[in-house]
């Protein structure tokens, strides 16, 4: 089959620990065709079909120069066999309208994973509410009284944007509410931006843990994100461990009573975020973390999304 990866730019990879780049490594492993493009390479016209310029590539097994690209060509969306949106957040408004412009290459016939509708429909930091039973105590909200009083409720709190992506803008108040009212001007820009505020897991001393789902059935094992010196953050882009370990009876839990019900909404990945047998998000963009548990447990996460991708478009073609 022939892949269009909707996808970062190529040269900005980390191909040492890119799950992007592990995809299309197996997809080429296996013989099937590898295009990529950016967001910014999506168009359409009226009269024609929804199109990309996108640049077939092949990869060289080299780690210094590790691909190699054709001569970008536009074509219409729907004529690949399958379309991967491996987009990187910020979930803005440049990310919707790619979204809406893939949603009209499936309506000319274009299979596109994760479908686009449901990448709106789950925005990672608030697709937990639906499942509140999992979550650590959680507020959505724009309002700094409504925090102040979570906050006196639940005395150690964490705070975050809603767009934000690797640890980015996310910040711990404890019992003394040190700098409080900053953070949350700074977070919710005066009133004008809705933020998340959660209770503090001290368990994130044991690590974040990344529960890959791939077509509704959980990878064996997570990738528990741990904090480095005096971080509060696990974030692999912010300093911390990852150290691959089995899902624990709670991790399958979770993962199963979620992973299907998203998978039936056309999410054939997602990454649940889970700290102390709490769920704190879902990722449904660009979940990661292939390679890491891959190296260091030999179960190949590569090999069972691809595996997931064949039995989709064969189901399809049914």
């Amino acid at each position: 089959m022939h892949i269009l990866f909707v996808a970062d730019p190529l040269d900005q990879f980390k191909i040492y620990k890119d799950t992007t780049f592990s995809m299309m490594r197996e997809a080429q492993r296996r013989g099937h065709t590898v295009s990529a493009c950016v967001p910014q390479d999506l168009s359409w016209q009226k009269g024609g079909k929804a199109s990309a310029s996108a640049c077939a590539i092949t990869l060289t097994g080299d780690p210094d120069d590790w691909y190699l690209a054709a001569a970008p060509q536009v074509r219409a969306i729907a004529d690949y066999d399958l379309v991967l949106m491996r987009k990187d957040p910020p979930f803005d408004a440049e990310y919707i309208y790619a979204t809406h412009l893939l949603e009209q290459a499936e309506r000319e016939g274009a299979r596109v994973v994760n479908k686009p509708r449901s990448l709106r429909d789950h925005p990672e930091k608030l697709a937990i509410m639906e499942f509140a039973e999992f979550t650590t105590p959680t507020l959505v909200t724009r309002d700094a009284a409504q925090v102040r009083a979570f906050h006196a409720e639940h005395q150690d709190i964490i705070l975050k944007p809603l767009d934000g992506m690797g640890g980015m803008g996310i910040f711990r108040v404890k019992a003394d509410g040190l700098n409080l009212g900053s953070i949350v001007e700074t977070l919710n820009k005066g009133g004008a931006e809705t933020i998340m505020v959660q209770r503090f897991v001290p368990e994130i001393a044991q690590g974040d843990k990344r529960i890959l789902v791939i077509a509704g059935q959980p990878v064996p094992f997570s990738l528990a994100r741990i904090p480095q010196g005096s971080e509060v953050r696990g974030n692999l882009a912010a300093g911390g461990k990852g150290v691959a370990q089995p899902l624990t009876e709670q991790d399958r839990r979770i993962a199963e009573a979620i992973g299907p019900t998203l998978y039936e909404r056309g999410l054939l990945l997602i990454g649940l975020d889970v700290i102390g047998g709490s769920l704190t998000e879902i990722n449904v963009t660009s979940p990661t973390c292939f390679q890491e548990i891959t190296e260091q447990t030999g179960f190949d996460v590569p090999a069972m999304f691809i595996d997931a991708l064949e039995a989709h478009l064969a189901a399809d073609a049914a």
